[in-house]
């Protein structure tokens, strides 16, 4: 009797153990959820696209000094200053950068979000860190957040490499129009009056080019190097998120 008293005493002990670990480990997700929800708190709502709001205020600005300076008919001067097209095949290279850098802080915006309000069931780049760091301790998790890093923003170099043949560029435009501007001069003929004022229009028209080329690259490389300043300090925020979303996880 005292065994079957013993045996039925720690019998429904044992049972329920066994479901709440099964229950436990099922759940395990969805508690996850719930602890970088605490972990976060409600900051995250306060500061969803901030990274995108700050590009698309800056760059409206931008654009509306463009657009004033088209109203002005300086632009268009511009153009027709130029008989190489250089300056179209600039703003055509500052185009392309323009749109992966805004494509790139969409993405990177996005994904600070899914980090402050992170979800287990959604692929994002805080499910990608917490299953690399799983298992690690504190100088594994800081490999792992230093090679994302790098990893990030090398993806990001394109940018900055484009802005910098906007100056290249801008250069190439220079020699162009010296080159243009001194063809014209023919010093065998620099004493004959009717020869001066072709050589002067040659050389007004191939020091346009070198001036504006210049001109137009360096203001449109500012440009893009602002956005690109912008994408690194938002790339940097995104590893600094997820290294904290990360350690306050393990923590736990």
């Amino acid at each position: 009797m005292a065994q079957l008293s013993q045996a039925i005493t720690h019998a429904p002990a044992g049972a329920p153990a066994e479901r709440t670990e099964a229950h436990g480990n099922k759940a395990g997700l969805q508690q996850l959820a719930w602890l970088a929800g605490k972990v976060r708190g409600a900051d995250g709502d306060g500061y969803r696209y901030l990274l995108a709001a700050r590009f698309a205020l800056i760059n409206l600005a931008a654009f509306a000094l463009l657009g004033a300076a088209w109203i002005h008919g300086f632009v268009d001067k511009v153009l027709a200053a130029d008989p190489t097209r250089l300056v179209i095949v600039i703003g055509l290279v500052f185009l392309a950068g323009f749109v992966l850098c805004a494509w790139k802080i969409l993405v990177t915006s996005r994904e600070i979000n899914r980090v402050r309000a992170f979800d287990p069931l959604e692929r994002s780049r805080a499910a990608e860190y917490l299953g690399m760091t799983r298992g690690l301790d504190g100088g594994g998790r800081g490999m792992v957040a230093a090679a994302l890093r790098l990893k990030l923003l090398s993806r990001i170099a394109v940018v900055r490499q484009i802005a910098n043949s906007l100056v290249v560029l801008g250069l190439i435009g220079t020699v162009i129009g010296f080159i243009i501007a001194l063809s014209g001069v023919d010093p065998a003929a620099a004493g004959k009056a009717e020869a001066i004022a072709p050589m002067v229009t040659t050389l007004i028209e191939g020091m346009s080019v070198a001036l504006y080329t210049t001109l137009v690259g360096a203001a449109l490389n500012l440009w893009l190097t602002a956005n690109y300043q912008m994408l690194a300090s938002g790339t940097a925020n995104l590893v600094a998120t997820l290294m904290e979303f990360g350690e306050s996880h393990a923590r736990t």
